[in-house]
């Protein structure tokens, strides 16, 4: 069984990783982690030293989470992709890794307020965003493959 893991190196992406783990050790599964590098908006000296230094600690975390996968005796490989990371994500599970299943961990960042305050044609989109977060709710709606959203804790 071939399982995307979209990994950030977050707590809940590291729970979401060992939960895969757990869930699916029986099946032999191939792991990919997939971690995406924000491209900065505008290009200054900053930003770009900002970019610099996620990247080094996707890199980083995509590493440790290796290890993990090593100790536990599952096969991973790892992609840092650079990018939107709804886009990017949604790219590697149609396009590069075209796995049998993608895991997300639900984002725990929370709404700001006024949901009674917005119009109806944002009612869908913010109740999506508090279930499932953005990421999460945009590659549900588009992803071709089946989708794994496990909670945070």
């Amino acid at each position: 069984m071939k399982i995307m893991i979209a990994y950030d190196g977050s707590r809940n992406a590291k729970l979401a990783l060992v939960q895969t783990i757990t869930m699916f050790r029986d099946l032999k599964p191939q792991l990919t982690l997939v971690a995406v590098a924000e491209n900065p908006r505008d290009i200054t000296a900053s930003n770009e030293d900002l970019f610099q230094e996620e990247l080094t600690r996707l890199k980083t975390q995509l590493v440790e989470a290796q290890e993990v996968c090593m100790n536990e005796e599952v096969a991973s490989e790892t992609l840092l992709l650079e990018g939107d990371a709804r886009k990017m994500l949604l790219y590697a599970a149609d396009s590069k890794v075209k796995p049998d299943m993608l895991v997300i961990a639900r984002h725990s960042e929370e709404v700001d307020g006024g949901l009674i305050a917005r119009s109806l044609t944002y009612f869908v989109d913010e109740l999506d965003y508090m279930t499932f977060g953005k990421v999460s709710s945009f590659l549900a709606r588009r992803v071709e493959c089946p989708l794994l959203i496990l909670p945070s804790r």
